[in-house]
């Protein structure tokens, strides 16, 4: 059994997703990060840096309770523990972590900047916003390139696909606006209708 610790971010999303994908058994805490619910002391036993999301694994390496933290890793530890999501192929493997670092690297930290500044932060600036948006377009129009002719970024779903989605789904306003990611908006409802997906989604919000 997998403890999962979350809330409704793109991060948290994705742990939930790769939970579900994976058919792991989890239970869910949901934390409200504006009422400051993840700096409790029990979380902070788990993740000192209290940050969203974190698992225990009751069943780790050796049989052994192990607490992990960060999407990023979470999502290739479950990866490992569970043989799925990394393609086969050594090529597709390598490009799999190419778009899994594209994805978690650029484009989720580039929309996490747009929630922190337009809403968060104490002083808004349009300006600020504008340039950070215009700065996520150019890394998934490097994805939509990506995806001309692909049902995927690396062969089969992958890490890289249950790793962008969330950041996608969160911008879909911005998406669905620009005319161009032809690509980018036909991978999103492929990725989106995964009955796993439609379930790690639901299960963070």
């Amino acid at each position: 059994m997998i403890d999962l610790y979350t809330s409704d971010t793109s991060n948290g999303q994705r742990a939930a997703i790769m939970l579900e994908e994976c058919g792991l058994e989890y239970t869910v805490r949901k934390f409200d990060l504006m009422q400051g619910e993840h700096r409790n002391p029990v979380f902070l036993n788990v993740n000192p840096a209290g940050t969203i999301p974190a698992i225990v694994d009751h069943d780790g390496p050796g049989g052994n309770p192990l607490a992990l933290a960060q999407s990023g890793a979470i999502l290739l530890y479950l990866a490992m523990k569970t043989g799925s999501f990394f393609p086969i192929d050594p090529a597709l493997r390598a490009e799999a972590f190419q778009w899994f670092m594209q994805a978690t690297t650029d484009c989720a930290p580039a929309s996490g900047m747009i929630f922190q500044l337009s809403r968060l932060a104490p002083e808004k600036s349009p300006a600020n916003v504008a340039f950070l948006e215009e700065r996520l377009r150019k890394f998934l129009r490097v994805v939509d390139t990506r995806l001309a002719g692909r049902a995927h970024l690396a062969g089969e779903v992958s890490i890289a696909d249950l790793a962008l989605y969330p950041v996608t789904a969160a911008r879909r306003e911005l998406i669905e606006a620009d005319v161009g990611f032809v690509n980018l908006k036909r991978w999103m409802t492929t990725i989106g209708d995964r009955p796993a997906v439609v379930r790690g989604m639901r299960a963070a919000a």
